[in-house]
């Protein structure tokens, strides 16, 4: 059975396209939306949001702790957010893998923004029969479709809160 290699939802919020765009650019500020994430760390401290702008990700699921080395892909400000995720390890990324893409798109509605997250497996070379096997043991569900669907919509439902009551 053949994975499903992209997941994506929506939600409205009641701020403007920029706004929002601002803040979820921010990267420091990911792990107060995310399920997973514990906290992101910039290459270059203060920069601003542009293509090629580094940064080390961390997380916990299951008990489990990891880092990742991602790279912003799209910095398109009030439109298109997208970092890619290149570099994996427990303590530090140094394992150079493609694992997944999360992008953000901000678009002007009546009531605000409508905000859409979208994960993409970019594990390509991955059979899917073992990527789904190790997938069912890394998050407990039947592939990292599924579980992302669950993450994305906990994350959009929590940006949704926090921003609104920013505004």
């Amino acid at each position: 059975m053949p994975r499903t290699k992209q997941v994506r939802d929506s939600i409205v919020v009641a701020i403007d396209p920029v706004t929002a765009y601002d803040r979820v650019s921010d990267v420091t500020r990911i792990h107060r939306w995310s399920p997973e994430n514990t906290g992101a760390v910039l290459a270059e401290p203060g920069a601003p949001v542009r293509v090629g702008l580094r940064f080390v990700g961390t997380n916990l699921r299951r008990g489990v702790r990891w880092s990742t080395g991602c790279e912003i892909t799209a910095a398109d400000r009030g439109a298109r957010f997208a970092f890619k995720v290149r570099r994996y390890g427990l303590r530090k990324p140094v394992l150079p893998v493609a694992v997944a893409s999360w992008e953000y798109r901000f678009e002007a509605v009546p009531e605000g923004t409508r905000i859409t997250e979208i994960w993409t497996d970019d594990r390509r070379g991955w059979p899917d029969r073992p990527t789904l096997w190790f997938d069912r043991i890394a998050t407990g569900k039947p592939g990292f479709a599924e579980f992302q669907r669950g993450n994305i919509r906990r994350t959009l439902e929590r940006l949704k809160a926090d921003l609104e009551s920013e505004s």
